[in-house]
């Protein structure tokens, strides 16, 4: 089964167009972690086993685990998906992007270390930095194109031709790049009136959306922006805002996590 086969399946079998991103904070873990020398693995664990039932997918961000030599700790997280969940796809977080020779390893190390279903890449050094991973006929290539934080405005309002580089972007990926489609595309939650424009664009390509629960993005809007006509086609982020809910009463930190993610599968659902 293809990535894009696997997410169009989980959209349906869960009801739901939520992504759970696996940014793990140790400062933040319950106090019971403490001195567990495999914390980290053990917190995304009870993320997943929590959320399972309710994500589309998972979205592991490579930087909270390599920052703290825990990549031993992501290959197994990934591993335990995909031995207990193998319908959810896992989302190598990575952005990465450089020369096709260089890119080759990298897709090695998503695809092949931690058997990523898709990964994040970076176009701006063109297409020969991006084919690489789209020999993984499989496996899918999320591209960035307008990103959730304020200073992507940068770059990615640039005049190309008379439209703004992340429109160019978004049209080259959906006629150029997509020849197997594969591929999927960044889009941020906090830029609804762009999503919209975004998706004008591509058809019914996936997008892979941050920016709500934390970064403060309208539920609401970003749907309406980003849905296809079949109510689906999104994979919308939150990380922070589920990973770390805060307990009531006697609830558990698993039961917090699956009580906020609930609640925003269900919010998503409502515009759907």
């Amino acid at each position: 089964m293809t990535f894009i086969e696997k997410l169009s399946a989980a959209w349906t079998a869960n009801n739901s167009l939520l992504c759970v991103g696996l940014d793990p904070d140790v400062s933040r873990f319950p106090t019971e972690l403490a001195g567990n020398p495999d914390a980290i693995y053990a917190f995304c664990k009870t993320v997943v086993d929590a959320t399972a039932d309710l994500a589309c997918s998972f979205k592991p961000q490579i930087a909270y685990f390599a920052a703290l030599r825990a990549e031993d700790q992501l290959e197994e997280i990934c591993r335990y998906i995909k031995t207990a969940y193998p319908h959810i796809p896992v989302i190598l977080d990575a952005k990465r992007g450089d020369i096709g020779a260089t890119a080759e390893q990298y897709a090695r190390e998503a695809f092949e270390r931690y058997d990523a279903d898709a990964v994040t890449v970076n176009p701006y050094m063109g297409f020969d930095s991006v084919a690489p991973y789209l020999e993984w006929k499989d496996r899918g290539a999320i591209v960035l194109c307008r990103t959730s934080n304020a200073g992507g405005s940068d770059l990615q309002f640039l005049d190309v031709g008379g439209k703004p580089l992340y429109q160019h972007v978004a049209q080259l990926v959906a006629d150029k790049w997509n020849t197997n489609g594969q591929c999927a595309l960044v889009v941020g939650a906090t830029f609804p009136k762009e999503l919209a424009q975004v998706r004008e664009v591509i058809g019914d390509m996936p997008l892979l959306v941050p920016g709500i629960g934390a970064q403060g993005g309208d539920v609401a809007a970003t749907v309406q922006a980003g849905k296809t006509a079949a109510g689906a086609g999104m994979m919308i982020n939150s990380s922070r805002a589920i990973l770390y809910a805060k307990p009531v009463a006697t609830e558990s930190a698993a039961g917090a996590i699956r009580r906020v993610a609930l609640e925003t599968r269900d919010e998503i659902n409502l515009y759907r």
